[in-house]
């Protein structure tokens, strides 16, 4: 059961999207702002990171970064989800270490597709 941590600090953004993922059969962990998310990446495991851009402490971008410095995160897909659907802010997302980009609202059998096509080409490399 693939493993997701998912950085959102909307409650019911992070309500709904993790009882979906559940119900997929992916573990969820969760982290409400961008210092729990750099926390908990460092610590729990996760397969992919799903991560909103527009966080409090600490903002998505550099959430990415800070994620991409520790070593052992390298093949860790990051996943970033925004109501930013600009492409100047998918082109700053994916700079900052993201490795794709989706907008809010999240429509699930995009995201679906989105997180098993990372999650193959991370199984690949």
């Amino acid at each position: 059961m693939p493993k997701v941590l998912l950085v959102e600090d909307n409650e019911m953004n992070r309500d709904m999207l993790s009882r979906r993922l559940i119900r997929r059969g992916f573990e969820v962990e969760l982290a409400v702002d961008g210092q729990e998310g750099v926390d908990k990446a460092n610590t729990a495991n996760a397969d992919i990171i799903l991560l909103d851009l527009s966080l409090p402490i600490i903002d998505g971008w550099e959430v990415a970064r800070r994620i991409r410095q520790n070593p052992a995160l390298n093949q860790t897909p990051i996943l970033a989800l925004t109501a930013h659907a600009l492409n100047e802010d998918r082109d700053k997302a994916l700079e900052a270490g993201c490795d794709d980009y989706d907008t809010k609202p999240v429509e699930l059998p995009r995201l679906l597709e989105k997180i098993e096509a990372l999650l193959a080409k991370k199984r690949s490399a």
